[in-house]
């Protein structure tokens, strides 16, 4: 709502409202295989800080993953 005046297009807010239809929906997907995560990069756990610090760089292009 803030940006609202200064952007060309009309924002509106968006709350989804998932039903168990459609988690059951998500859920066969992806164990069909037909869904899945796009991992960017991991890191081990001793790298945390930096797999945090990459997070806060806004250029991860999918999950980052620290492994345990």
């Amino acid at each position: 709502m803030i940006v609202n005046p200064f952007v060309g297009q009309r924002l509106m807010p968006f709350l989804a409202r998932p039903t168990s239809a459609d988690l059951a929906e998500l859920a066969g997907l992806a164990e069909a295989g037909k869904i899945r995560a796009v991992i960017d990069r991991t890191y081990p756990l001793a790298q945390a800080a930096d797999a945090i610090a990459y997070v806060e760089t806004h250029h991860a292009r999918g999950k980052v993953v620290v492994t345990i």
